[in-house]
């Protein structure tokens, strides 16, 4: 059956739309109310880029939420599981962030850009919503906002060249998740190194989006010598390294899953003196032990083309043992592999997944996947 996606008004163009469209993108997802490219027609050559050489990505739909005022360090610390005493201006760090039960709402990485003013870099939920009424009904004085802010990523082996070539050699300095405001040409932006890959990269946080098809030609002229061509984030490699996704491998509203769920468990500091939200329900949790564990898992059979949504892990008898949330096929190990979570008590299974008619074994995994 062939169909249609109807994409209307109510998804945004990112700064770099046009620039993607010009590099022939062949193909969008929708993430944070936005396009984003989810290719462009070659998915095994950008998958190459991305592990050997050079890609830049559009992920301007990894929005900013803006804290800013007197009470932004407070709030910050209330919505994120983590201690954040010890955050330095500039210095980013991953923060999950959970609702009052203890079920992850996010995983944005924060970026302190002043004492009283801080970033949340989000996946795809509506966090800003999330913040300002925390705000309010706390009544501190802070101010919850979008800003014109667009990630543009420059990710794998050689990126470290492209930026050094655009940039200066400062850039070589810039520890992992480190950042600092400067500008290329007269384009402000904030430049930090990290990103949606485990290759190592930059991301360009571009502060005037009608300056968005002019920084994509910039970074594009600068990669041409190192073979920079255009790509997406890549579910194979993510994969393969056992990256979470907030959305693909747990959802409050399809897999409600907590940190400890998700192996995100040593990111929530219950020692903080500080209260944040879950805070009570994560300590239960942690008291009792999570019923599921994050999982990589290897699937029998012909090569698969990619999970359109997450399945079942069934045991013997037919029961729903836990779930795979995601799934490609890797040339690298020459196997279908997937991650996903599986019920604690049942890791000496006998596993099976039903994919379209077919049973399939499963086996289990550790994560990232080795040769």
């Amino acid at each position: 059956m062939t169909f249609q996606i109807g994409i209307g008004p109510n998804n945004r163009k990112s700064a770099y739309f046009d620039a993607t469209v010009a590099e022939g993108v062949a193909c969008f997802s929708v993430y944070n109310h936005m396009f984003i490219p989810a290719h462009f027609g070659d998915p095994e050559g950008e998958y190459d880029a991305l592990m050997n050489g050079v890609a830049m990505w559009d992920v301007a739909a990894q929005r900013q939420v803006d804290l800013s005022g007197p009470d932004a360090a407070r709030l910050i610390q209330y919505l994120t599981t983590r201690d954040m005493s010890n955050t330095r201006i500039g210095q980013g760090r991953y923060v999950p962030m959970c609702d009052h039960q203890g079920r992850l709402i996010n995983d944005p990485v924060l970026l302190m850009l002043a004492q009283d003013r801080y970033w949340l870099s989000i996946a795809d939920s509506d966090i800003a919503l999330w913040a300002s009424a925390i705000a309010a009904e706390r009544g501190w004085d802070v101010t919850v906002a979008e800003p014109d802010v667009s990630p543009l990523a420059v990710q794998g082996p050689k990126a470290e060249a492209v930026i050094t070539a655009l940039f200066g050699d400062w850039v070589r300095d810039l520890r992992y998740f480190g950042f600092k405001q400067t500008q290329l040409g007269d384009i402000p932006l904030v430049l930090a190194r990290s990103g949606w890959s485990k290759q190592g990269g930059f991301e360009m946080y571009l502060q005037d989006s009608s300056r968005g098809g002019e920084l994509w030609a910039k970074v594009k002229a600068a990669g041409a010598p190192f073979g920079i061509r255009p790509g997406a984030p890549n579910d194979v490699e993510r994969i393969e390294s056992g990256l979470v996704s907030y959305g693909a491998d747990g959802r409050l509203q399809t897999n409600p899953c907590t940190p400890y769920d998700i192996g995100l468990g040593k990111l929530v500091d219950l020692e903080t003196p500080d209260d944040f939200i879950g805070k009570e329900a994560l300590r239960r949790i942690a008291d009792e032990g999570t019923q599921r564990e994050r999982s990589g898992f290897v699937i029998a059979g012909a090569p698969l083309t990619g999970a359109a949504h997450s399945i079942s892990v069934l045991d013997d008898k037919g029961q729903p043992r836990g779930v795979l949330s995601d799934y490609v096929y890797s040339k690298r190990f020459e196997a279908n592999i997937g991650v996903g979570m599986i019920a604690s008590d049942a890791k000496q299974a006998s596993l099976h997944v039903v994919i379209g008619d077919e049973a399939r074994k499963v086996t289990l995994r550790s994560l990232p996947f080795e040769s």
